[in-house]
């Protein structure tokens, strides 16, 4: 019986190959992991809550950032796409390309039937260990919910949860906040 190797490639290689590529991956121990698109209600949420969040934060020395922008975390290898990160103070850029964060204070994903479990376990896992990172922010794309883990100043994660469009989420190494009725403007779910 015989097993066919996986070819393994280099941080380098992805990102050649990805910023010349079609659809976005993952990267992370020398194998790429083709991304799934995203539906109508994951993109209104996405483009809601990056909204809601850059006019809370414009007088404030911090940006938004959406989903094209690849994030680097350090500690472990993994190169992801965040669906939205938020920077205070200066960006660190992995490269002079500057398409890869390394510093991100706040990062938002919104949740499918197929990412769900990942983005709550193994790439929470990553997360945690972005030194900068003081919230993550889970909403869900089929139901009014989001959830938020801060980070307390002993280092370990604290969740906070609001159901229904009246609830709220406070960002507080932002200033700002995430409202249920803002987050989820215009967006009709499935019955």
């Amino acid at each position: 019986m015989s097993t066919v190797p996986k070819h393994s490639i280099t941080a380098e290689e992805y990102l050649h190959r990805e910023r010349k590529a079609e659809f976005r991956s993952e990267f992370f121990r020398g194998e790429m992991f083709a991304m799934a698109g995203a539906s109508a209600n994951h993109n209104l949420i996405v483009l809601n809550a990056g909204s809601s969040l850059r006019e809370q934060l414009k007088k404030k020395p911090c940006r938004v950032y959406p989903s094209d922008l690849k994030l680097r975390i350090e500690a472990t290898g993994l190169y992801t796409y965040p669906d939205l990160s938020v920077v205070c103070g200066e960006p660190q850029l992995e490269s002079a390309c500057g398409d890869v964060l390394l510093n991100p204070v706040v990062l938002v994903e919104v949740l499918s039937d197929s990412s769900e479990a990942y983005d709550r376990g193994k790439k929470f896992e990553h997360y945690r260990t972005i030194p900068s990172l003081k919230h993550y922010v889970l909403i869900a794309q089929d139901r009014h919910s989001i959830d938020c883990f801060t980070r307390s100043t002993n280092g370990s994660w604290n969740l906070t949860s609001c159901q229904g469009l009246e609830g709220k989420i406070n960002l507080d190494a932002l200033g700002s906040e995430l409202v249920g009725a803002d987050v989820y403007d215009k967006v009709v779910f499935a019955s």
